[in-house]
Formats: C-alpha cells, structure tokens, sequence
C-alpha cells in the first residue's frame, strides 16, 4: 500500500511542476531555459504575459514564414532566430514593461534602419508597443537581415 501511495504523491507532484506557470523575470519577461529549436521557443512565446503574448506570436509566424527553415533558440531569456544556412544570429525578442523590443544584430546594414540606437556597433531596436506592430516593414527588415552574416553569440 505504501508503494501505490508513493507513486501517487510523485506523480501529482510530477503533474504540478508540469503545470506551473514560468517565472517573470523583471519587466515582465519569461524566464525560460535556453535551449535549441521550436520547442523552448513557443515555451517563451506562451508564457509572455497578456498582449505581450499576441506579438510574440506574431513575430514568430512571420519570422517562419519569411525565412523558410529559420534556426531557433532560447539564450539568455530572450528567443533568437538565425538564417538555415548560415551560424550565428539575425535577431532576437525581449519582453519589457510596456513593449516587446527587437533587436536587429546587423540593423545598421537594414534600410531603412530601425530608429532604436545601441551602444553596440550595428545592433539597431525595434519596440513595438501593444497595437503598433509595421507588419510590412518588420517582413522586410527579416528579408534583409537574414541575408546578412550572422551574429555568434
């Protein structure tokens, strides 16, 4: 009888760590472990908080659907999607309080290039705030920035 109770205990305990929600890390970001492919990435996209959630979507269909075979990882809390044939990166997401900002890793090489300047030479930011996403512009700038070489991290 102890051992079917045992049992029991572990696989509800199993069922509640399974059904726990992520932590969100300051601004409102998912903290999801890093990991290669589609799979930690939806992880990110469904545990991004409200509207949030809707652009990560968004940016995740329309990356896929630009760049067929786009590369996916989740490093440092952040989904980053790299061009099939190439190493490295051309751009990554992350949740802040009031929007979802973008980054384009070689965004000074885009035009027109994104209006968000970095302290780091060529990183240009997108933010896209709730409702104020440029579907065409955004297309074109994965067009372009998926051409480009990409960013090892």
């Amino acid at each position: 009888m102890a051992k079917k109770t045992s049992a029991k205990v572990a696989k509800k305990a199993a069922a509640k760590r399974g059904a726990a929600k992520p932590t969100l890390l300051s601004g409102g970001n998912p903290q999801i472990a890093k990991g290669d492919g589609d799979a930690p990435v939806q992880a990110y996209i469904a545990a991004m908080p409200g509207w949030k959630r809707d652009i990560g979507q968004q940016l995740d269909a329309l990356v896929v659907h630009t760049v067929p075979g786009v590369r996916k990882a989740v490093k440092w809390n952040s989904p980053f999607y790299g061009a099939p044939d190439q190493d490295g990166w051309f751009l990554s997401y992350h949740c802040f309080a009031k929007y979802v900002k973008v980054t384009f890793f070689r965004g000074t090489s885009l035009r027109p290039i994104p209006s968000g300047e970095s302290k780091q030479k060529g990183v240009r930011y997108l933010d896209i705030h709730e409702g104020a996403l440029n579907e065409a512009q955004f297309v074109n700038w994965v067009q372009q920035a998926s051409r480009l070489p990409g960013e090892r991290l």
